[in-house]
């Protein structure tokens, strides 16, 4: 007896039922009866020597983090411990339902009580617990709930967070409010973390906490690692392993020992136990299951001792959870499902990934609790190395709407500026906050409104319950709690061994329907008239325990809303209203109703693909509810495109019952390329999708116009103006802005040509008519119209288009960036005049081109009296040789 604790516990005998209580008492006589009693024992535990510690800790401060791995005792000894440290209720925080389901069990127990006395549990939908329960272990959820529907926690005085490294973010959640409460109106509420493998110091930072360690008894686990990547099925390496380890010395002689199994989920579970049968039968195992999915009984069987020795195939529920006593060997996959969210439906999902470090550190850890034991990794001492160091907290990679809706709830409406153990990403929050606003669940203030109130209510994530809500509302809530409940679980269908989906093949090339959801309900008001009756179910194909699983969350659901009874006018498009009013910014349109055409344009942008399983082929308006990655081959190369799985029929019109605020009404013109004229249409859309559009036919409006101007800018100006005269007009207002700085003249670009042409299209549609009005009024007139009368006279007087000589009227005058204005005529036209031409009030000289007759330069001055005096003589010889028919005076000022 020194190795253990006895605990006297009054046992009823022949005249008590086994429902009857059973009572802690010590060494008091049975108050029930006259009845002897018998002594129970339990083994000590790790924990047992720092209790004592811990509550005298627990005293003198209101906040303690206590680290102890996995097997010290923790969960269970910590909580019945600190019953008499407070006259109030101890609520603890579990991770996982079988994990609270089995502790409270445990210390009912150990209590000698029956659970729901002294002891309870509540998990979502289940609950056990009665009015003189002081100890409850609770779901993270549903802790959240209790806070929000009681904001001071009255009938609490210690919460205990347990297996808080897991990071949940459920657990982030309730610390961050229990902090808060404790800072406010319960300064007196105490807080306790524990935790198996925590860095410790930021949570103390954040609580100001106590701290208090327990180291476990450890012995040495030997870890053996796969010599290279094993490429079998994971059965088959489980199977290996297995073979290898009954082959060892460490299970040969030591026929006690038990063999814990880590796999990923329950089809690579049942997937095992098939392929580990033989390999049992032959050495008198027992094959055990070990998953969230099972009755409680055949969890129970899992980990009470057993009179043959046990191979427990387990999900990583076993990793801190639950200890399994007589464990003496690990065989790890190093395979987890780990919780994510679907970008899709906001819903919960499960992957498949490696599990951290520390991880495979707490399963190793599981063989060595009693003994010496070794642990055999099905993968290899590279691939541990390469993994990350700890998991990632939920908080920085999971959906945040139920969690901010829980905040608004709570009266937080600056989620951003709370005080947060660890913020989550501001894009996360944004994301989150946008869709409970899309879901009506809160206002632009952050308040929640009637309809996040009544979301409250139910324990769902924000879509399922504003799509119950809205079912309420419209006299269906008993058909919309199924709908939400089949939304939540998985799906009806039953799985193969492979956890594959046995979806029964259709009758026919293509069935249709309104909605995929509407499909299921179907199936399942089936089953309900077959009673659930097991076989009849796998008759239909279906899954027995996810239609008893749905059938379970309906009724729980039934009892948190009004009106459980469908109307007489109940109609399938009430349902699909309901649904709809979940999934606002799911909706889709198909881009052709015809039958063959499965691709649809989404309303947040982008396409995707209906499932050719859908049967929602006949609406041209949908909601997509349930998406997965698929691929498909695109120019020779795969790509990744969404596939909608599941989907629902919807009415335009509903869109404006039920999101008139976010409908947009927008006029919109478009070029037609082929016919090169303008097209307006007028269009009425749900954020990025067109729900309806009507042409125009009268142009007006400055839209249309630059649609106009940019085709025509990108045919060319050459099509409208004449390109020369355009760049000598541009750059003439450049010379009179730089010769006259004084007047402030704005020298025109390349936006004030867009512009002016945007002004000449107004009113028209078409490159023809832009070429008519180009014809009359100009693209030139127009820009000139942009400055004012002084600036037109300015630019006419001081930058004229054009210069008399002698020998012409007029010659046009060139103007080029950079270079001093210049005419050119020939020379025989300059004959008479003694002084260059100016420009600019005499400013700017003109540069002279003197041509030849074969129209080429035979001087470029801008000194025509120089000219005459130094350079003519020469040339006038050359020229006279050259052209003797032409006249070529010898003083070309007297001609």
């Amino acid at each position: 007896m020194s190795n253990l604790v006895a605990r006297e516990i009054i046992r009823p005998l022949n005249h008590h039922s086994g429902a009857e209580k059973f009572a802690l008492v010590g060494l008091q006589p049975c108050r029930l009866c006259c009845s002897p009693y018998r002594m129970q024992t339990f083994p000590t535990l790790p924990i047992d020597a720092s209790l004592p510690v811990l509550l005298a800790q627990l005293r003198l401060t209101n906040n303690l983090v206590l680290e102890a791995p996995p097997g010290t005792g923790k969960t269970t000894r910590v909580p019945a411990a600190l019953l008499n440290a407070t006259d109030k209720e101890i609520w603890v925080l579990e991770p996982r339902r079988l994990a609270a389901r089995m502790a409270a069990k445990r210390v009912a127990d150990e209590r000698g009580e029956p659970l729901g006395e002294t002891v309870g549990y509540q998990v979502r939908f289940d609950e056990i617990s009665s009015p003189r329960t002081r100890l409850r272990f609770l779901t993270e959820g549903v802790l959240t709930r209790r806070l929000l529907a009681d904001g001071q926690l009255a009938k609490a005085g210690i919460v205990i967070l347990d297996e808080f490294h897991e990071r949940h973010l459920q657990a982030d959640l309730a610390l961050a409010l229990l902090r808060r409460l404790q800072r406010t109106t319960r300064p007196d509420l105490k807080l306790v973390v524990m935790s198996a493998t925590l860095e410790a110091a930021p949570v103390v930072d954040y609580l100001q906490a106590e701290t208090l360690r327990v180291e476990g008894k450890r012995f040495d686990v030997a870890i053996e690692f796969a010599a290279r990547e094993d490429q079998r099925p994971l059965a088959e390496q489980v199977t290996a392993a297995l073979q290898q380890l009954l082959g060892q010395k460490l299970l040969a002689e030591k026929l006690e020992g038990d063999v814990l199994v880590f796999l990923p989920g329950a089809a690579d579970i049942r997937r095992a136990q098939a392929a580990c049968e033989k390999l049992a039968r032959e050495h008198d195992l027992l094959l055990l299951p070990l998953h969230g999915e099972l009755p409680a009984a055949e969890q129970d069987r899992a980990v009470r001792p057993a009179e043959k020795r046990k191979v427990i195939l387990s999900t990583n529920v076993a990793e801190s959870s639950v200890t399994i006593d007589g464990v003496v060997a690990v065989i790890d996959s190093g395979l987890a499902r780990i919780a994510g969210h679907s970008p899709w439906s906001g819903l919960g999902t499960l992957t498949t990934q490696r599990v951290s470090q520390a991880a495979a550190t707490q399963r190793a850890g599981r063989a060595g609790r009693t003994r010496p034991g070794r642990c055999m990794r099905l993968y290899t001492q590279q691939d541990f190395q390469a993994r990350p160091s700890h998991e990632t907290p939920d908080i920085r990679r999971l959906d945040l709407a139920e969690a901010a809706l829980a905040m608004h709830a709570a009266g937080v409406t600056d989620l951003a500026a709370f005080d947060w153990f660890e913020a989550p990403a501001a894009a996360a929050l944004e994301s989150a906050e946008t869709l409970l606003r899309k879901l009506s669940a809160i206002d632009a203030t952050g308040k929640l409104t009637a309809t996040g109130r009544a979301m409250m209510r139910l324990p769902l994530h924000p879509r399922q319950a504003r799509l119950l809500v809205e079912a309420e509302r419209r006299g269906v809530a008993a058909a919309g709690a199924t709908l939400a409940a089949l939304i939540g679980e998985r799906d009806l269908f039953a799985r193969n061994l492979f956890g594959e989906g046995n979806q029964p093949q259709r009758k026919t090339a293509q069935r249709t329907g309104p909605s995929d959801l509407l499909d299921r309900l179907d199936l399942f008001a089936e089953a309900e008239r077959v009673n659930f009756a097991p076989h009849r179910l796998r008759e239909m194909g279906l899954d027995v325990n996810a239609v008893q699983a749905v059938e379970r969350v309906r009724r729980q659901l039934l009892r948190n809303v009004g009106q459980v009874t469908n109307l007489p006018h109940t109609t399938d498009d009430a349902l699909l209203l309901s649904i709809l009013a979940g999934y606002p910014d799911r909706v889709a349109r198909r881009r052709s109703v015809k039958t063959d055409n499965a691709e649809v344009l989404l309303s947040g942008g982008g396409a995707a693909q209906l499932a050719p399983t859908s049967v929602v082929w006949q609406s041209e308006f949908l909601v997509a509810i349930e998406t997965t990655g698929g691929a498909e081959e695109k120019n020779k190369q795969r790509q990744i495109r969404q596939v909608i799985r599941q989907a629902s029929a919807i009415q335009p019109e509903w869109l404006i019952e039920l999101f008139a605020d976010e409908l947009q009404e927008t006029t919109v013109a478009t070029w037609n390329a082929p016919a090169e004229r303008v097209e307006v249409v007028q269009r009425m859309s749900y954020d990025q999708l067109v729900i309806d559009e009507t042409r125009v036919k009268e142009i007006k409006g400055e839209q249309a116009a630059k649609v106009l101007a940019e085709a025509a800018l990108q045919a060319g100006l050459q099509r409208f103006a004449e390109p020369e005269r355009l760049t000598n007009f541009l750059n003439r207002v450049s010379f009179l802005a730089a010769s006259f700085p004084e007047a402030a003249i704005p020298a025109l670009n390349d936006e004030d040509v867009k512009a002016a042409l945007v002004a000449l299209c107004e009113g028209l549609r078409s490159f023809a008519e832009l070429k008519a009005a180009a014809g009359k009024a100009g693209l030139i007139e127009t820009l000139r119209a942009r400055l004012t009368n002084e600036q037109q006279r300015m630019l006419a007087q001081h930058a004229p288009e054009s210069v008399s000589i002698a020998g012409r009227r007029q010659v046009t005058i060139h103007y080029e960036q950079g270079q001093a204005p210049w005419i050119g005529s020939r020379l025989q036209d300059f004959f008479g005049m003694r002084e260059t031409p100016r420009i600019a009030n005499g400013r700017v000289a003109l540069v002279l081109h003197l041509l030849a007759p074969n129209q080429r330069p035979v001087q470029v001055t801008s000194d025509l009296a120089g000219f005459w005096t130094r350079h003519y003589p020469a040339i006038r010889k050359e020229l006279s040789r050259r052209y003797p028919r032409h006249s070529w005076p010898e003083n070309p000022l007297q001609s």
